[in-house]
């Protein structure tokens, strides 16, 4: 036998065999396929072999997606020639890396094609069409750069990431310092108003829920005398100095918490701080977003002056002797560890409410720092009843003696108490076909203080042991 006659049908077979697999591998057909090999496309950008260069991984907070999708944009717009390219070839590409996808490159099965984007909130009116999966090929300092972009899915096990390839292991480096600091410069947080909820009817981004702030001056806020101007001096005044107290050495970092019944008005003094503070960022928290507690106050610190609100804190502040089975809620040491976490100059309010201060962890409404300044919400007094009955009426005939006469005779209600009383009143009007007036005003508090309705008060949080007395 000739053996190099041999030789050379083993070279013909093999490859004719690799022709053989190239063509099987291919998601179409050679004659349809579109696009271009990638492995080619990077080599000539580098100058080098692409896949003989190590990868550079960058994972992203999926939260901050928007963010770094800007910052980049901006980076690579400075090279005028740089180009964006996208990646075929089904969803196999989701599953692999950068580095899986030069080393399949041999096959054909990854080629050039449409650039995949995704729709993200960047507030609570505005979204953008962010890349989900590209290529930037770009000059960052001089130096060619690859920057594989994708925003991750869980469906293929992939997270939010970018992938980066240079020949300079330096300016990688430096790209992606410069892309942090750009990221937190145009973040699409600052001063907006967000929440960890989910909701398919709100513009929310990656878990974040954007919320238009609220619009509540304090004539709409009825507390005792003195006592709004208090809270806001604390949450909105100190803020107005921060720059005279850090420089006498005195901590801007602050806890407020507003105690009281449930309906007496916190969520309400709440909105209103919020209002107020228009220069602010804002995490709204209450109920299973207070698993979210530590990225919160990540976020606050990145973003400040931030306010993190934490609705009914005692649902995880709970005092550990007063919790079912015993010890503290685990996340009772992340609100703990968030809180104090923070430097004393960060100018961040964390301003707690409960309807159960009694029940509340000592260790932070006793320790320094945590909290620091307590304030009760109590339950309205006959004028302040006067008051919210007129306020909730604004725009309804009732008489100042009809408005006096139910207020005097709804002691121990609350300011959720009052509300639903003028919508009752309007309710019975409207069942009658007349408009609202002092009777039916009557009615609805004849209604409302009925012992039939004695649970309903209860849920208004209203208290029928109310030792309140008032002059005829």
């Amino acid at each position: 036998m000739d053996l190099g006659t041999h030789g050379q049908s083993d070279d013909e077979l093999r490859s004719a065999l690799t022709r053989l697999v190239k063509q099987l591998v291919q998601d179409e057909p050679n004659a349809a396929r579109r696009g271009d090999d990638l492995l080619p496309i990077l080599d000539a950008h580098l100058g080098v072999a692409a896949d003989e260069l190590a990868v550079v991984v960058e994972p992203i907070m999926i939260h901050r997606w928007a963010d770094t999708d800007i910052a980049l944009e901006a980076i690579v717009a400075r090279d005028p020639a740089a180009r964006l390219l996208g990646v075929g070839g089904g969803d196999q590409r989701h599953h692999s890396s950068l580095s899986d996808l030069m080393a399949n490159a041999e096959w054909g099965r990854f080629r050039s094609g449409q650039v995949d984007r995704l729709n993200v909130a960047t507030g609570p009116d505005t979204e953008r069409a962010t890349v989900a999966f590209g290529l930037h090929l770009f000059h960052h300092e001089g130096a060619p750069m690859v920057v594989v972009q994708r925003v991750g899915n869980p469906e293929y096990g992939s997270q939010a990431r970018l992938e980066v390839l240079a020949t300079d292991p330096e300016v990688v480096t430096a790209m992606l310092a410069e892309l942090r600091e750009e990221s937190m410069r145009r973040s699409v947080l600052w001063r907006q108003v967000i929440s960890f909820s989910t909701n398919p009817y709100e513009r929310s981004m990656s878990g974040l829920t954007f919320h238009r702030r609220p619009d509540l001056p304090a004539s709409n806020v009825v507390l005792p005398t003195g006592t709004l101007e208090q809270v806001r001096a604390h949450v909105v005044g100190l803020a107005q100095h921060r720059e005279l107290l850090r420089d006498k050495g005195q901590h801007l970092k602050r806890g407020v918490l507003l105690y009281g019944p449930p309906g007496t008005g916190k969520t309400h003094t709440v909105r209103h701080l919020v209002s107020a503070a228009s220069d602010t960022t804002v995490v709204l928290m209450s109920g299973t977003e207070m698993a979210h507690v530590g990225t919160a106050a990540q976020i606050a610190r990145a973003h400040q002056p931030a306010v993190v609100v934490i609705e009914d804190c005692d649902l995880i502040a709970e005092d550990r002797d007063h919790h079912f089975g015993g010890g503290a809620s685990p996340l009772l040491f992340t609100l703990l560890d968030a809180m104090d976490g923070l430097d004393q100059d960060a100018d961040v309010v964390f301003l707690l409410t409960t309807n159960r201060a009694e029940a509340l962890e000592k260790a932070l409404t006793q320790r320094p720092g945590r909290v620091d300044l307590a304030v009760e919400i109590p339950l309205p007094e006959e004028a302040d009843r006067r008051t919210l009955i007129r306020l909730y009426a604004a725009e309804l005939a009732f008489s100042s003696v009809a408005i006096s006469r139910a207020a005097r005779e709804s002691a121990g209600t609350t300011a959720s108490y009052a509300k639903e009383l003028v919508r009752r009143a309007v309710l019975l009007a409207a069942m009658a076909g007349r408009e609202p007036s002092d009777e039916h005003l009557a009615a609805a508090t004849e209604e409302l203080l009925a012992d039939s309705s004695r649970l309903t008060r209860a849920l208004l949080g209203s208290n029928d042991d109310s030792g309140e007395t008032s002059a005829d």
